[in-house]
C-alpha cells in the first residue's frame, strides 16, 4: 500500500509533473522478465493508489522510477538534475538549472491537500501552519544532508522538493495484518 506523500513530497511531485518527467520516465514496472530483472517485481495497483493523476507513463526513454526511492543518496539526485551526464554518462536528459534557483511553491499545499482529501486520499485534517512546518522540517533535513556531501542549496529551493519526491518513490507502507493473525515476531 502506498504511503501518503508528505507536504514537501507532494510539492516535489507537482514539479515532476510540471517538468514533464513522466514523458521519459515511467513509474510502472511491467510484468516482463527483462523489467523484473532490471527493476524488481512488477508494480502493484496499491503502490500508486493515492496518485492523482497517476504517473505510470506509456513510454520509457530513461529508466523506470517506480522504486527509485532510497536507491541513491540525495547528492546523487542533486548532481543528476544539475548535469545528468555527471551521474549517468551518455544520458540525453537535459540539465535543470532553474530547480536550484527557484523557490518551492508552498502556498498551494493546503488547497492541494484539501483537494486530494476530497478525492479520497486519507490525509488527516491539517492546518496551513502544520503543513508548512512539516515541509520546512523535511526540507531543512535534506538541505543539511546535501551540505554535508557537497551540495550547495537552501531548503526553500525546488531541487529540495523534487529530491524529497524522488526519494519517496517505491516506499510502501507495510500491509495490515490479516484479522486474527499473530504478529510476525510471535510466530
Amino acid at each position: 500500500r502506498q504511503e501518503l506523500y508528505t507536504p514537501l513530497e507532494l510539492a516535489g511531485r507537482d514539479l515532476y509533473v510540471r517538468e514533464g518527467c513522466y514523458n521519459c520516465h515511467s513509474q510502472q514496472i511491467r510484468p516482463f522478465v527483462g523489467e523484473s530483472l532490471r527493476y524488481g517485481p512488477p508494480s502493484k495497483l496499491g503502490e500508486s493508489m493515492f496518485d492523482h493523476p497517476f504517473q505510470w507513463g506509456s513510454k520509457r526513454t530513461g529508466p523506470d522510477l517506480a522504486r527509485v526511492g532510497g536507491k541513491y543518496q540525495h547528492i546523487w539526485h542533486y548532481r543528476h538534475m544539475e548535469n545528468p551526464r555527471s551521474t549517468s554518462p551518455g544520458s540525453n536528459m537535459p540539465n535543470y538549472p532553474w530547480l536550484f534557483t527557484a523557490s518551492t511553491d508552498t502556498a498551494s499545499l493546503k488547497p492541494r491537500i484539501d483537494a486530494l482529501r476530497k478525492l479520497g486520499v486519507p490525509y488527516p485534517p491539517l492546518t496551513e501552519t502544520e503543513i508548512l512546518d512539516q515541509a520546512r522540517a523535511q526540507a531543512e533535513q535534506i538541505a543539511r544532508d546535501l551540505a554535508a556531501t557537497g551540495g550547495q542549496t537552501t531548503p526553500d529551493k525546488e531541487i529540495i522538493a523534487l529530491i524529497a519526491y524522488l526519494q519517496k518513490l517505491g516506499k510502501a507502507a507495510a500491509p495490515a495484518p490479516a484479522p486474527g493473525a499473530a504478529p510476525v515476531a510471535q510466530r
